[in-house]
């Protein structure tokens, strides 16, 4: 499959007008009459930028996956799972790229990788473990223990680390630990935002690529706690 051409952008102020329109008109009729901009304008760019980058994850590891495909690859169905959720809006008013490690044996493996989020005014480069399974948490958690100072420098590197987290210190480890945030996560992840304008430049794989190195530092660390390579 080819990549973009030289010199022209994946996504365009287009693909971002369709997602302003859909978040608007979430439904069905709508989605039916306009499928075509979203293929020309949302899923081709979409497909288009996952060959682009791919290359380029090289220069941070090998172990990250870059699959163009339209279902089971790395970019998120634009059809929404309804079934336990409140909200019934049928669409994604937004792009989801993944680029995962290809160390997951299962869907519902969570490992170390980057996510890119595409939304009018609010896109976002993310790396860093959305959830970690219980085995796999309670390594990290060793890990920012016993590797204090390491772990001290990721924080310094990135922005803020986020994810979900208990109320109360985890068993075994102490409220008085200075990380103490850090170690009542269940996830770990840091994202930068980026400009419409900037997502839209014809160097964007590029630039997506640049701040993924950026963040990289908690990848780094979170893969060496787990015993993954990386």
């Amino acid at each position: 499959m080819k990549e973009t051409a030289p010199g022209r952008a994946h996504f365009t102020p287009e693909s971002f007008r369709f997602l302003q329109e859909l978040a608007k008109n979430n439904n069905r009729e709508w989605f039916i009459e306009n499928k075509a901009r979203y293929e020309a304008s949302v899923q081709a760019p979409s497909r288009e930028f996952v060959r682009s980058v791919g290359p380029r994850l090289g220069a941070i590891s090998h172990h990250l996956l870059a699959d163009d495909r339209l279902v089971g690859g790395s970019i998120m169905r634009i059809y929404r799972d309804v079934r336990f959720s409140r909200d019934k809006s049928p669409y994604r008013t937004s792009v989801g790229i993944h680029f995962s490690h290809d160390g997951a044996q299962r869907k519902e493996d969570h490992l170390p990788g980057f996510f890119l989020h595409l939304a009018p005014a609010d896109s976002w480069v993310y790396a860093g473990m959305w959830m970690a399974d219980p085995p796999r948490l309670q390594m990290i958690r060793s890990a920012i223990v016993a590797r204090s100072a390491d772990w001290r420098k990721v924080r310094a590197a990135v922005p803020e680390i986020e994810g979900e987290a208990l109320k109360r210190p985890p068993p075994g480890f102490s409220a008085d630990h200075p990380y103490i945030e850090d170690l009542k996560r269940k996830g770990f992840t840091a994202g930068l935002p980026i400009k419409d304008a900037v997502v839209t430049l014809p160097d964007f794989a590029e630039r997506f690529v640049s701040l993924c190195k950026s963040l990289d530092p908690l990848n780094r660390f979170l893969a060496r706690s787990i015993a993954l390579p990386y």
